[in-house]
C-alpha cells in the first residue's frame, strides 16, 4: 500500500518530495488478453439530473422520476440495475439463459442493489466491491474469464443512486445539510456489459486488450466530501504503471478516461503525472467533469459507481464501435471507505483498475 500521512504539495513541481509510485509499480502488473474478449452488448440508464448533461444523448435511457416509480430509492436503484443488465443482454442478442455468470457490484452495503437485482436475473453471481471504480473491475474479471476460456457471455455491471448513496455515507436528503465547495454528486445509473468470446460473429465488436489490477493508496485524506483528491494518487499509480510498462505511452491513445475525479481530483491528476515526466493532453478527460454542466451545481461533478460505468457503456462505446477512437484506456477510481471507518478518524483508502478497449476496425492510430 502506497501511504503518506501528510497532505501533498501539487504546486512545487519536485518529484523528489512526493512518493513515487515506481518503487512500489516494479513488479509486472499489465495482463495481456490473447484472445481479445469482445464488449458485444451494453446498456445505461441515469436519471433526470443526468439526462440534462453535455452527454445525455449517448444515454440509452433516461428516467425522469428518480423514484422510478418504486416505493423506495433503493428499489428504484435495484430497477435501474435491473433494466441495464436485461439491456445490455438484449443488446448483445443474446437471453439471460445465454449468460453463464454476472459479475456486479455497487455503493450499499453488503451489495445490496447487486444482490437483490442477481436474485431475480437468475444467473451465477460474483459480486465484487471496488466503490467507484467497479466498472473497470468487473471488466477486467469478466476479460478474465472469458479469454481464459472458462466462460463465453460474462456480463459486468454497477449501479449508483444519489439518494441511497447520500443516506449511507453522508446525511439524508431531508436533512438538507450544506455541501462543501470540493464535493462531488453521486450519480444516479447503472450501466452493463456483456463480455463475450472472440469468434467470427463477435470480431466486429470492440476488444479488450488488456488490464491493469490497481494498488491501494492512501494519501492521508478523510473528508467523506472530498473524493478527488482521495481518489487522484490512486488513478496516478495505475496511470503511471499503465504508461511505463505496457508499451504505450499517452499519445498512443485517442483517449485516457478517468472515473469520477471530477475538476478538482483530475487537475490534482494532472500536476501528480506532471512531476512525474508525463503531460495529460487534450486526450484525457474524466468521466466526472462531462457527466454535468456547470450551470446543474454540482461542484466538484459527478462520482458514484454509475459515474464512469454510465459513460463507457454509452459515449465512449459508441465512439469505438464508429472507429472515431480506435484504442482507449479506462481507469475508473475508487474510494474504499466506510462511514464507521471515517467517523473515527481513518484515512480513506483508494484504488484505481485500468482497462485498456480497441476499437474493431483498427488497433493503430
Amino acid at each position: 500500500m502506497i501511504k503518506h500521512s501528510e497532505p501533498i504539495s501539487i504546486t512545487n513541481g519536485n518529484a523528489d518530495e512526493l512518493p513515487s509510485p515506481t518503487g512500489f509499480s516494479k513488479r509486472p502488473r499489465v495482463m495481456r488478453f490473447y484472445n481479445t474478449p469482445r464488449i458485444i452488448g451494453r446498456m445505461s440508464v441515469v436519471g433526470e439530473k443526468e439526462s440534462k448533461g453535455p452527454v445525455a444523448k449517448y444515454f440509452h435511457k433516461c428516467e425522469t422520476d428518480d423514484k422510478m416509480g418504486e416505493k423506495t430509492f433503493e428499489r428504484a436503484e435495484i430497477r435501474m440495475f435491473d433494466t441495464a443488465v436485461r439491456g445490455a443482454v438484449r443488446d448483445a442478442r443474446l437471453k439471460i439463459d445465454d449468460i453463464d455468470v454476472m459479475i456486479s457490484g455497487d455503493l450499499l452495503n453488503q451489495m445490496t442493489t447487486s444482490s437483490y437485482a442477481a436474485r431475480d436475473i437468475g444467473v451465477p453471481h460474483i459480486g465484487i466491491y471496488g466503490a467507484c471504480s467497479t466498472m473497470t473491475e468487473g471488466l477486467m474479471l469478466s476479460a478474465t474469464l472469458v479469454d481464459a476460456g472458462y466462460f463465453t457471455n460474462v456480463v459486468c455491471a454497477a449501479s449508483s443512486h444519489f439518494a441511497t448513496a447520500e443516506r449511507q455515507f453522508r446525511y439524508p436528503l431531508e436533512y438538507g445539510c450544506q455541501r462543501p465547495p470540493y464535493a462531488q454528486w453521486t450519480v444516479t445509473g447503472a450501466g452493463a456489459s456483456v463480455v463475450s468470446k472472440n469468434t467470427k460473429e463477435t470480431e466486429r465488436f470492440p476488444k479488450i486488450v488488456m488490464a491493469i489490477p490497481g494498488l491501494i493508496t492512501d494519501y492521508g485524506i478523510n473528508d467523506l466530501n472530498n473524493m478527488g483528491a482521495a481518489m487522484a494518487p490512486a488513478a496516478m499509480d495505475t496511470m503511471f504503471t499503465l504508461l511505463t510498462q505496457s508499451g504505450f505511452n499517452a499519445d498512443d491513445f485517442d483517449m485516457i478516461v478517468t472515473g469520477d475525479l471530477g475538476k478538482l481530483g483530475s487537475d490534482i491528476l494532472r500536476q501528480l503525472m506532471l512531476d512525474r515526466g508525463i503531460k495529460l493532453g487534450q486526450n484525457y478527460i474524466d468521466c466526472g467533469n462531462i457527466i454535468y454542466d456547470v450551470d446543474q451545481k454540482c461542484y466538484q461533478g459527478g462520482s458514484g459507481c454509475a459515474c464512469s460505468a454510465t459513460i463507457f457503456n454509452s459515449f465512449i462505446m459508441e465512439k469505438l464501435l464508429s472507429g472515431e477512437y480506435k484504442r482507449i484506456a479506462y481507469l475508473a477510481t475508487g474510494a474504499l471507505m466506510s462511514t464507521q471507518s471515517c467517523y473515527q478518524g481513518e484515512t480513506i483508502p483508494c484504488i484505481s483498475h485500468a482497462v485498456v478497449v480497441e476499437s474493431p476496425f483498427s488497433g493503430e492510430k
